[in-house]
């Protein structure tokens, strides 16, 4: 029916009133323009995310050129779509021009005159950058209302795919902000409150992360929904619309030369982006619109949606647009209005399907060739492959397994055994990656160890080094092993246990222990951990291995066994069955080294002042990974709320001046225990609550000179480099690590100084700790030696102190356990000492 619409009406164009975004041109008047069907102006209000749905879905019932994609669902259930647009005839064959598209990706269909290339528009991946959002409803409009030929012949050459919103659920946070403080005549005064939302703020998405940084790490929802269609269509061209400061001007690439991913041809830098620009360049002169380039922003890391594209054969390109945070804001350039900032990204929307028409054959061509020379460069290469495993770890190997999925790697299993460098490689608990394979470009990603750099100023991190941040042993191989079989499901624990009637014993070496505790906890089971290594039924057992007594549960054996199966079944867990408490080396099972693990009622301080992303990794890991209900305290309640009723509480990087310390230092004494990281840590030690001593940096301003003094100051800041550290592996925080050295990931100067007992400083960064990324010499000279996580006691509680971000954008499953650790084995550090219940 939609069809027999469209046709009756297609011959009958109007001519559409003269507008601030269309100009005078002809457009389908069955075809709602957005101002008709939402009652307002674009610009006039910021259109909620549902509104946007119904509009687009609208669209696709009238028009036969859109066909609308669902690709999943955010954590707040909003629907994510793709909007694919392009003629009649395109959209009739749709799947066929896919399968071909990706044929010619793998270099085995050569481009015709006739093949369309594949533009994919990317709008508001950060919530309170709505601009974009706003300018796809005006390019969905355009692109099926308009009878302008040039449009006509657009849709003929291309399939459009327009994400109007990559972050729905952080977008509606701060639309609901926006739009409830606005007045009927804007107030511009940037202090007034509808500029300034409440913390979190509308950035990030639901567990407050920003989805800008995780196409690469595919820890979200939504970023794994969109990697999905991402490569069933492997686009050509990808936008990536933002906002930046209200005083700033407009932003197009190329960005910075020396700050250019050294993996990316150098054709997509200097001829893509440098022939895309004038496009832009034409556009914003028109209009009038002040713009600037290649001062600012990088491609170094390739999870951005801009740098993502450029290692999958594609054009990856940034807008930054200066940003009304609002309807109308005060600025250097006068008052910036809502409107004015949609106008520049709609217009260089269009400008970028023009610039892709225009060049279709380059582009084409480029990644008709672009696998193929990556697969080719590859077999030149010394490295022919990489094994990774994990002998003792199985959840986090899968875990493992599924980013590469997700990104289209592929991986085998090992056909024998291998030992390399006194490292054992098992068949089942090790993979191999080819290197000679389309992706290899994010093969290197993943392995690749930088040190050198161009500059010393990031915007983002500068190594993103994955083996390491899942601490799996790996290794670069000269040569490839006889491969197994290709994995393409991920396989569950094939470990069934028999009934006991003594107890059960559960190896703590896996990921997802902490989640086993956690479901042990819920179901009320009692469940103790060794604190001393044994050996039982011809098997030896590490620190932190969980006991299970039957006897001592306050439910039947048969309802205990049940309820183990079921808690096996979702962490993927090995059990044990033992029948005796008798062990063959070590302590028995009735040792008091074996210590009842105490429920955790963890709190977590948050809001204005205190980090939304480091709140957002440590929920995140807490609700999603293991099912442990946290409290979010905001930080103007917490000096009157009862917090006693807590046993644990967490400060991440924040101010926390206004925090009541003696109802901390109280709380502690009493038996809590507190959790603090990176400049929380200065909080604690400024507030005289512990001892320890931090090491300040020291920079010579003296002979700088103005302009310089801001790089100066950058050049010493640590944005994101890789350590390694020396662990103790008898240390409760280091219950199930089996081997000493631990990387970790460092993006701050905190530098604590080792504890006078070194057993209260459990994680020391060793001697010559740089592993990869940039660090500024006098840093790493300061780094060496000091305590990377420290515990300091007073009363019957203890301070747990770690100078890093242990749980990283959800990707450093290697020290989540560390982490977690102080949460499930809090309670039972104590000041070192004789043994405890033991009487002569």
């Amino acid at each position: 029916m939609k069809k027999l619409v469209c046709l009756l009406f297609l011959s009958m164009p109007i001519l559409a009133q003269e507008s601030y975004y269309f100009g005078t041109e002809k457009y389908n008047n069955t075809i709602p323009a957005p101002e008709k069907f939402f009652n307002y102006n674009i610009g006039d209000l910021h259109t909620r995310y549902d509104q946007m749905l119904s509009y687009f879905k609208e669209l696709d019932r009238l028009s036969d050129h859109m066909k609308i994609e669902s690709m999943g669902h955010t954590n707040e259930f909003r629907e994510q779509v793709l909007l694919v647009i392009s003629t009649p005839e395109n959209i009739g064959k749709l799947e066929e021009i896919r399968q071909n598209h990706l044929l010619l990706a793998q270099g085995k269909l050569k481009p015709g005159a006739n093949t369309p290339v594949i533009i994919w528009l990317g709008y508001n991946v950060h919530g309170n950058e709505p601009s974009g959002g706003e300018a796809s409803i005006l390019t969905a409009y355009k692109l099926l209302a308009s009878e302008n030929i040039e449009v006509k012949n657009w849709l003929k050459n291309a399939i459009i795919l327009i994400e109007p919103v990559i972050n729905p659920d952080g977008r509606d946070r701060h639309t609901t902000w926006v739009n409830s403080h606005k007045s009927i005549d804007p107030v511009a005064d940037k202090y007034d409150r509808e500029h300034n939302e409440a913390w979190p703020q509308g950035r990030t998405n639901h567990y407050w992360f920003d989805l800008n940084r995780d196409w690469y790490l595919a820890t979200q929802i939504e970023s794994q929904n969109r990697l999905k269609h991402y490569h069933r269509w492997l686009p050509n061209v990808v936008t990536d619309f933002h906002e930046m400061g209200t005083n700033a001007t407009h932003f197009f690439e190329p960005s910075k030369e020396n700050a250019e991913n050294p993996l990316v041809p150098k054709e997509v830098y200097r001829s893509f982006n440098l022939t895309f620009a004038k496009y832009f360049q034409k556009t914003m002169d028109e209009q009038g619109s002040l713009y600037y380039t290649k001062e600012s922003f990088d491609n170094f890391y390739p999870g951005y949606g801009s740098s993502y594209p450029d290692i999958q054969g594609g054009l990856g390109l940034l807008f930054e647009q200066a940003s009304s945070r609002g309807h109308a804001q005060e600025s250097q350039h006068g008052i910036l209005q809502f409107s004015f900032t949609i106008k520049n990204q709609y217009n260089n929307a269009l400008a970028t399907i023009r610039a892709g028409i225009d060049n279709k054959t380059q582009l084409l061509n480029h990644q008709f060739s672009f696998f193929n020379k990556v697969i080719s460069d590859a077999k030149t290469s010394s490295i022919k492959a990489y094994i990774v495993g994990d002998e003792y770890d199985n959840n986090k190997l899968r875990a493992f397994q599924k980013l590469l999925m997700r990104h289209e790697i592929e991986f085998f299993e090992l056909k024998n055994d291998q030992k390399i460098d006194n490292q054992m490689y098992s068949k089942g608990k090790a993979l191999l990656i080819p290197t000679a394979q389309a992706q290899n470009l994010l093969i290197k990603s993943i392995f690749e160890r930088p040190k050198v750099f161009a500059d010393s100023l990031f915007y983002d991190a500068s190594t993103w080094n994955l083996a390491l941040s899942y601490n799996l042993n790996h290794k670069a191989l000269n040569e490839i092993p006889v491969l197994g079989e290709i994995i393409t499901k991920i396989k569950d624990l094939n470990s069934d246990f028999n009934k006991s009637n003594y107890a059960y014993l559960v190896p703590y070496t896996d990921y997802l222990g902490p989640k086993f505790i956690q479901l042990c906890h819920k179901n009320n089971i009692l469940v103790k951990s060794a604190f001393k290594k044994f050996g039982i039924g011809g098997r030896e057992y590490g620190y932190g291995t969980l006991l299970i007594p039957v006897q001592y549960q306050k439910i039947s054996e048969d309802s205990l066994y049940r309820l183990l199966k079921d808690i096996q079944t979702k962490s993927n867990i090995e059990i044990i069955s033992t029948n005796t408490g008798l062990s063959s080396s070590g302590v028995d099972l009735g040792s008091n080294a074996f210590n009842t693990l105490q429920k955790p009622k963890a709190a977590i301080i948050v809001g204005q002042g205190v980090s939304p992303y480091e709140v957002g990794y440590i929920w995140h890991l807490t609700d999603v990974k293991i099912g442990l209900p946290i409290t979010k305290i905001d930080i103007n309640s917490f000096n009157n709320v009862p917090i006693n009723q807590y046993n644990t509480l967490i400060l991440v990087n924040g101010n926390y001046g206004s925090l009541d310390k003696n109802k901390l230092k109280t709380w502690v004494q009493n038996g809590g225990t507190l959790i603090a990281q990176k400049n929380a840590i200065d909080y604690l030690v400024k507030s005289e609550l512990i001892k320890e001593k931090l090491l300040e940096p020291k920079t010579d301003t003296s002979k700088t000179t103005y302009e310089n003094y801001p790089n100066l100051l950058g050049a010493k800041n640590t944005g994101g480099a890789i350590f390694q550290t020396q662990v103790d592996l008898s240390h409760p925080l280091l219950f199930g690590y089996t081997a000493d050295k631990l990387p970790v990931y460092r993006n701050g100067n905190t530098i604590m100084t080792k504890a006078s007992l070194n057993i209260n400083s459990p994680i020391t960064y060793t001697q010559e700790p740089w592993l990869c990324g940039y660090v500024h010499k006098s840093t790493l000279k300061r780094l060496g030696g000091s305590a990377a996580a420290s515990v300091s006691y007073d009363g019957y509680g203890r301070y747990v102190l770690f100078t890093d971000d242990l749980n990283f954008r959800a990707t450093w499953h290697g020290t989540n356990k560390v982490f977690l650790n102080a949460i499930f084995f809090g309670s039972l550090l104590t000041k070192p000492g004789g043994a405890e219940g033991e009487e002569e």
